[in-house]
């Protein structure tokens, strides 16, 4: 019994072992499987991220790019790229790439738009010769200037700060650079970005031509229109007709006014003040004039809903003038001025109308963000203090990183909003 025990036994454990060296031999084969499964996977995933880098590589060099690619041969797989138009007015694309390899398909999409200068709390090519950044003035948000930035006493800046150029620091001056500073960053302004707005203008909005000059003025939910009017009327006994210009105020719903935002005054000079309550952007072209294409600040201009308080605010402005935009020498505007808006100045500045020979006027509170061909005085100052005219006090409107007023000028590239894998 015992030597027939001991080879039931053997055989029992020859048994185990069989199964165990097929379940082994099953194990090791679902391993490499699994294996090769997750490298397809893996590789099918890397050929449609590289689909999608490619492509918005094609759009940054050609904005106008969307022929997409069909059965691309790629690390022994396939690319397939598709652009969509997901909003033609606000030019907002995806790309769609997918990546097959061994039969496994993977996708990414990403969604483009528009770089805006609005981005910036603050940009200029030049910084206008000797005008100077001093000690009282504070910048929140991204700044950029393409030129050489004159610092004096202890300017302060929150958010990074690049420049092409190098700092001039005069007597010993400190900045606070308090984001960051990076020197040698390249970022040219386009020249053709006015007139995106104008057929904006014309295609849903207002546009408004044969006004030398006008004034509008945002009251919430309606605009204020005040421009001048010449009629014909009979003057006399013999009743001939004699020809008056005088001015005339309209009070218009503000989105009849300009159905999806965009105000174009073609050849003329704008004054604007009030409360903005939705989004718009309101420019003013030149056609080449110098004494056209300006815009006057009469008074605060601010949102209905304060983003600072609220950030879910809807309420943003553009003001893009062809040359300056300039606050107004005016009573309204002797003891500061609160401006919430991105400013755009294609061929000139933003600054203060007689900077030098009006009083001290108190601080510019802007919120918002300045983009300047030319950097314009606002005012004077010596080691005292100011001597005629605004010392600065800019924040950034954080909402215009991500968003932007109505057709507000483009960069000239596009920025991802979204990658989605």
């Amino acid at each position: 019994m015992g030597g027939r025990a001991i080879l039931i036994v053997v055989l029992g454990f020859s048994f185990i072992f069989l199964i165990m060296e097929k379940n082994i031999g099953s194990a090791t084969t679902r391993t490499v499987g699994n294996m090769a499964d997750y490298n397809a996977n893996i590789t099918a995933h890397n050929i449609a991220v590289s689909g999608a880098n490619i492509a918005a590589n094609q759009i940054y060099l050609d904005e106008t790019w969307k022929n997409g690619y069909n059965n691309i041969s790629y690390q022994d797989g396939k690319i397939n790229v598709t652009v969509d138009v997901l909003d033609a007015f606000k030019q907002i694309i995806r790309i769609n790439s997918a990546g097959t390899f061994r039969g496994i398909t993977d996708t990414v999409q990403v969604t483009l738009q528009p770089s805006k200068f609005s981005k910036f709390a603050y940009y200029s090519e030049s910084e206008g010769g000797i005008i100077w950044w001093t000690t009282g003035d504070t910048v929140w948000g991204p700044l950029h200037s393409q030129d050489i930035m004159n610092m004096n006493g202890s300017p302060v800046f929150m958010g990074k700060v690049t420049t092409k150029e190098a700092l001039n620091l005069a007597n010993g001056a400190s900045p606070k650079f308090l984001g960051g500073f990076e020197q040698g960053v390249d970022l040219e302004m386009p020249t053709n970005n006015i007139g995106d707005l104008k057929t904006a203008a014309q295609n849903g909005g207002k546009y408004i031509s044969a006004q030398g000059e006008v004034y509008i003025e945002f009251a919430g939910d309606n605009i204020i229109y005040k421009y001048l009017k010449t009629t014909w009327v009979k003057k006399g006994k013999k009743k001939k007709k004699k020809k008056v210009t005088e001015w005339v105020t309209e009070t218009i719903a503000a989105t009849t006014f300009a159905p999806n935002g965009v105000i174009f005054v073609d050849n003329a000079v704008v004054n604007i003040s009030g409360t903005v309550k939705g989004k718009y952007t309101i420019s003013a072209g030149g056609n080449g004039y110098a004494d056209k294409g300006n815009i006057y600040l009469e008074d605060d201009i601010v949102y209905d809903t304060n983003p600072l308080t609220n950030p879910s605010s809807q309420d943003m402005l553009g003001i893009v003038a062809e040359n300056n935009v300039y606050i107004s020498d005016n009573s309204a505007n002797s003891n500061g001025i609160n401006i919430e808006a991105a400013i755009y100045a294609q061929k000139g500045g933003f600054g203060a109308e007689n900077y030098a020979s009006r009083g001290p006027s108190g601080s510019i509170n802007l919120l918002g963000g300045i983009t300047q061909k030319v950097r314009l005085p606002v005012g004077t100052f010596n080691w005292k203090g100011i001597i005629s005219g605004f010392s600065k006090s800019y924040r950034y409107d954080d909402r215009l990183m991500s968003s932007f007023p109505p057709s507000f000028p483009s960069t000239g590239f596009f920025e991802i909003v979204s990658w989605y894998e």
